[in-house]
């Protein structure tokens, strides 16, 4: 009879389980890119008190991933970017895992062994499988550029990177047939323009021209300090190229520091197409300086187009980042009360420090290994990017909220000119990216949340 009764109970927890996966995954419904929620059972009952509705002003500090559940085994709700796949290869390890409770101590630690030993092979089956799925969409005669945005949402293998982000910034075609004669014709335009532009004397420039060329060439040597690579003098050659023909053909905006950061994502991944190893060891003077031509070329295209997309971000008074770091503060003000009034109480204005995050698109915030991967993300939000650069700032932020509470004012500044991310590794960012996916999810189609 008890045991009738514990098959009862976890028959009770289960289907409670799976029907609080439903709701979570009811919540995300509405976004076509393929961020997940990991349900997992805590040990210790969640405390009603630190829950909040999305619908009222209350803090989410202490509740960060949304819904929970509690009963006979309590649930909490993470947020995790994983595919589909891994859901529910994860979802059957959990039921797996229920079914044998009843069992001997010598049959669990068998059960166990064989779940670590699937969960490995499953692991290795979802790679093959994402892998499979980008293959397919990329031999497709014309790309159908929706279903590539969801793959890449959660990561590009490296192999694949720079052909993927030619066609989510729209510099290659969709279309397979067109793809090598456009991007031909592309990088002899830029070659044209190399001629016309940047190989001429400074006598046939402007004086406004001159200035701007040389405060390219101070920046150069300060983008990424701290990779050895962005060093090398024929890396910063490129740099400057790249960087004055944009500022020359964008004269709204001209050449604003920052940008140099956001063209060496760009330089790394086009120049892995053709060099081996660590970025540490490449070393562009062993190129051909026609394949430097075409690492260039693809560079400033892919540039021009991903500025297309939030050029008053650095015209004039870069209304479009103030406009930004206004919406970041309202966020957080909804979703972390204590840590938005203290910092208020304070004195720390947002644009004391998000100013250069929006710049710099968290180039300068993060090591420059995760810096691939985060633009994944970026290029596969695609027009939708600056108002979702607002939710990934919001997530960076609030990473620190209990040690932002212990600081006062000129302790915040420090820190957060300084943030401790040089350990991060790839964990780290996909807590970032998931939970700035939970709260577009949960705030984005109710404006009204943000309002002062």
């Amino acid at each position: 009879m008890r045991s009738d009764r514990e098959e009862d109970r976890n028959a009770t927890v289960d289907s409670r389980f799976n029907q609080t996966l439903r709701n979570v995954q009811g919540l995300l419904k509405g976004r076509s890119f393929p961020g997940k929620v990991l349900i997992t059972r805590r040990s210790d009952p969640l405390d009603n008190s630190t829950m909040r509705s999305p619908d009222n002003h209350g803090s989410l500090r202490d509740s960060e991933t949304g819904p929970s559940q509690q009963a006979d085994g309590s649930f909490e709700v993470q947020a995790v970017l994983i595919s589909s796949d891994e859901l529910q290869s994860r979802s059957n390890l959990n039921a797996s895992s229920s079914a044998s409770q009843t069992k001997s101590s010598t049959s669990n630690s068998e059960q166990t062994s064989n779940e670590i030993q699937k969960q490995s092979i499953g692991s290795r089956a979802t790679d093959s499988a994402r892998l499979m799925k980008f293959t397919k969409e990329l031999s497709a005669t014309t790309v159908i550029l929706e279903k590539l945005r969801e793959l890449s949402w959660n990561g590009i293998p490296s192999y694949l990177r720079p052909n993927i982000w030619r066609l989510l910034l729209g510099y290659a075609p969709p279309n397979s047939d067109r793809r090598e004669g456009v991007l031909r014709r592309k990088r002899l335009d830029y070659l044209d323009c190399v001629a016309q532009y940047y190989d001429i004397q400074d006598i046939e420039r402007t004086d406004e021209e001159i200035n701007m060329l040389r405060q390219i060439a101070v920046d150069c040597p300060r983008t990424v300090p701290d990779v050895s690579f962005f060093q090398q003098a024929q890396v910063q050659k490129s740099l400057e190229r790249i960087l004055y023909i944009w500022a020359i053909r964008h004269p709204a905006s001209g050449y604003v520091q920052g940008i140099n950061d956001l063209a060496t994502p760009f330089l790394v991944v086009f120049l892995s197409e053709h060099v081996e190893g660590s970025i540490d060891n490449w070393m562009m003077s062993d190129l051909p300086s026609e394949k430097i031509s075409g690492i260039e070329a693809d560079c400033y295209w892919c540039l021009s187009k991903l500025l297309d997309g939030m050029q008053d971000h650095y015209t004039f008074a870069q209304p479009g980042i103030q406009r930004l770091v206004f919406k970041l503060k309202e966020l957080v003000r909804r979703i972390d009360e204590p840590v938005s009034t203290h910092m208020e109480e304070q004195g720390l204005e947002f644009l004391q420090f998000a100013f250069r995050w929006f710049n710099c698109l968290l180039i300068r915030e993060i090591p420059f290994h995760l810096v691939n991967r985060l633009w994944d993300t970026y290029l596969a939000e695609g027009d939708a990017l600056p108002d979702f650069l607002v939710y990934i700032a919001a997530s960076f932020l609030l990473t620190w909220s209990d040690n932002l509470l212990k600081l006062d004012f000129q302790e915040m500044v420090m820190f957060l000119q300084h943030l401790p991310t040089h350990n991060w590794s790839h964990s780290e960012l996909e807590m970032v990216l998931s939970r700035a996916y939970m709260w577009h999810a949960m705030f984005n189609s109710s404006p009204s949340h943000l309002a002062s």
